[in-house]
C-alpha cells in the first residue's frame, strides 16, 4: 500500500483491490464459487435469450424486456467477476484510475438499466392485465422506443455526471480499494478533498433510480394482485400471489442491498468492510443468476418454448440418423 504526503500536487493514478483479504486462505474456494456463479449466469441467461429469439411466439414486449434483462444480466456481471477471479487466483489487483473510472461507469449503468427494465416489466404487466383491451395500443413499438431512449437517456447522464465528479477527486492518502471492483463509494473515500459533490451525486442516484422505480413497481403488482385476486379462481389466485410476491421479495433485495451498498459511506452506516463488499457482489451477481429461473423456468409459455426447441432438435437428430441408411437401400 502507497502513502503519500496530502497534497494538491500528487494524486495516485493506480490503485489496488482488496477482494476479501480475510478470506486470502480460503481464496480458491472462493474463486471456484464465483467461478460457478459466473458459468451459471451466462448458461441461464444465454438459454433464455435463445429460447424467446428462436419461438415466435416469444416475439412479444413482455418477452423483449425479458430478452434486455438477460442481456444486461450478462454484461453486468462480465464487467466485475473476471477482474474478480484474477485477483483471487493470481494476485493481479492492480488498477488504473482511467480503468477504475470505465469500469466503476459500466457497473453503475448496466445496474441502473437493469431497474429500469425491471419497472418496465412491473408496467407491462400491469396494462396486460389490469387493461387487457388496451394492451395493444400502449405497449406498441413507438412506446418500446420511447422507454428505450428514457432509459439511456436517464442512466448515461446520470452515471456520467457519476464518474466525471470521481475523477475529478484527488487521490493523496491509500491507493487500496477496499472492494473487489471499483465502486463509486469505496473510491471516493480515498480522497483526500471534500466529497460533498460526490455524496450527493450518489443520492440523486438513489432519488432517481430507488426513489421512482419501486414506488411504481410495488403500484404496479398491487393492481395486478387486486385484479386477479378478485377474478380468478382460488388456484389461479394462489398461483398469482406466488408469483408476485417472488418477483417482490426479489426486487426488493436487489434495491435495499444496492442501496446500503452505495450509500454507506455518505451516511456514515457502520457496516464492516468484508460484510459491505459481499453485499457489493451479491446486489448484481445474484439477481443475474436468479433471474433466468424466475422469469424462464417459472413461466409456462417459456418452458414451453423450451421443450418444443428440444423436440425439434431432437428430431432432427433423429432424422439425419436415419438418412444415411435409407440412402444404403
Amino acid at each position: 500500500m502507497l502513502e503519500a504526503p496530502i497534497t494538491r500536487n500528487f494524486s495516485h493514478t493506480s490503485f489496488q483491490l482488496r477482494c476479501f483479504p480475510e478470506l486470502r486462505e480460503h481464496r480458491w474456494i472462493l474463486a471456484l464459487l464465483f467461478f460457478l456463479c459466473f458459468l451459471s449466469v451466462l448458461l441461464g441467461n444465454s438459454v433464455l435469450v435463445y429460447v424467446i429469439r428462436r419461438v415466435e411466439n416469444l416475439h412479444s414486449p413482455m418477452y423483449f424486456l425479458i430478452c434486455m434483462l438477460c442481456i444486461v444480466d450478462t454484461l453486468v456481471v462480465t464487467t466485475i467477476l473476471p477482474n474478480m477471479l484474477l485477483t483471487l487466483l493470481f494476485n493481479w489487483n492492480h488498477i488504473s484510475l482511467a480503468s477504475c473510472l470505465i469500469q466503476m461507469f459500466f457497473t453503475h449503468f448496466l445496474s441502473s438499466l437493469e431497474s429500469t427494465l425491471l419497472m418496465a416489466m412491473a408496467l407491462d404487466r400491469y396494462v396486460a392485465i389490469c387493461r387487457p383491451l388496451h394492451y395493444m395500443d400502449i405497449m406498441n413499438s413507438s412506446m418500446c422506443l420511447r422507454l428505450l431512449l428514457f432509459t439511456l437517456l436517464r442512466s448515461v447522464s446520470i452515471m456520467s455526471t457519476l464518474v466525471v465528479l470521481a475523477s475529478s477527486l484527488w487521490f493523496c492518502h491509500s491507493n487500496t480499494i477496499q472492494h473487489c471492483y471499483c465502486d463509486h463509494m469505496a473510491l471516493v473515500k480515498l480522497a483526500c478533498v471534500s466529497t460533498e459533490k460526490n455524496h450527493a451525486a450518489g443520492l440523486v442516484v438513489i432519488i432517481c433510480f430507488v426513489g421512482v422505480d419501486i414506488p411504481i413497481i410495488f403500484f404496479s403488482y398491487m393492481k395486478i394482485l387486486n385484479v386477479v385476486l378478485r377474478a380468478a379462481a382460488s388456484e389461479e389466485r394462489l398461483k398469482a400471489f406466488h408469483t408476485c410476491t417472488t418477483h417482490l421479495i426479489v426486487m426488493m433485495c436487489f434495491y435495499l442491498v444496492g442501496t446500503i451498498t452505495f450509500l454507506s459511506g455518505g451516511l456514515n452506516i457502520p457496516i464492516a468492510t468484508g460484510i459491505n463488499t459481499l453485499m457489493g457482489v451479491m446486489y448484481i451477481l445474484i439477481p443475474a443468476t436468479v433471474n433466468p429461473i424466475i422469469y424462464g423456468v417459472c413461466t409456462k409459455e417459456i418452458r414451453c418454448g423450451l421443450q418444443r426447441l428440444f423436440k425439434l432438435r431432437a428430431r432432427n437428430v433423429r432424422s439425419l440418423k436415419v438418412s444415411p441408411g435409407k440412402g444404403q437401400t
